[in-house]
């Protein structure tokens, strides 16, 4: 072989590994949901992810703690071949480094557990009985380090006109649609300016 061409393969494979990081405790993760209410998230939040989750680690190996119903530990590879294609992206907040230490990150776990065991909230109101998965993450990093990732925004600020979200909205709420609702979608923390891509 050639010895540009090595020079060459061991620039790509060093590129290449400089971007993989290994994941971390406090990580956000991605994906498309394959649940019936994905495609109105998506289609009301043009957003190509539906689903997401903070990574956790127990006994050393990753999970995803995710509010489904109820919210729980999921372990990382379940989440990830549970998505659309096997397909997500991390991201990590961009201060992490310099400010996630061990007692920040004992808070942020804190502030997440609290929530553990409650119920999936379909109607995604702004409280606490009941959980979504982008309002507990973000809720989370808020109330443990003050940090809001992705601006929040009402109800009617979505595009409530597509017909699968026309539909799935007279499911949940029938004639009385609270669009003063305050939400916090996957899409708005996925394009916070706080958040880096880490992985794939």
């Amino acid at each position: 072989m050639r010895p540009w061409v090595i020079v060459g393969l061991a620039v790509v494979v060093s590129s290449c590994t400089a971007r993989a990081q290994p994941l971390r405790d406090g990580d956000i993760i991605f994906h498309t949901s394959r649940s019936n209410q994905s495609a109105a998230i998506q289609r009301a939040t043009h957003s190509r992810y539906s689903h997401m989750g903070m990574i956790l680690y127990r006994d050393g190996k990753p999970f995803v703690y995710e509010a489904v119903n109820p919210v729980r530990y999921t372990p990382l590879d379940r989440w990830i071949a549970r998505g659309e294609g096997g397909r997500y992206v991390v991201k990590r907040w961009r201060d992490a480094d310099m400010k996630l230490d061990a007692a920040a990150m004992q808070r942020l776990r804190k502030a997440a557990l609290r929530f553990e065991g409650r119920p999936y909230d379909l109607a995604f109101e702004w409280s606490d009985t009941r959980i979504y998965c982008s309002e507990l993450v973000w809720k989370a990093y808020r109330e443990a380090l003050g940090v809001e990732i992705g601006a929040t925004q009402r109800l009617a600020d979505f595009d409530l006109d597509d017909p699968i979200v026309k539909a799935k909205l007279a499911e949940r709420y029938g004639a009385k649609i609270p669009l003063g609702e305050t939400v916090i979608s996957p899409q708005a923390m996925f394009d916070s300016p706080l958040l880096v891509t880490v992985a794939p």
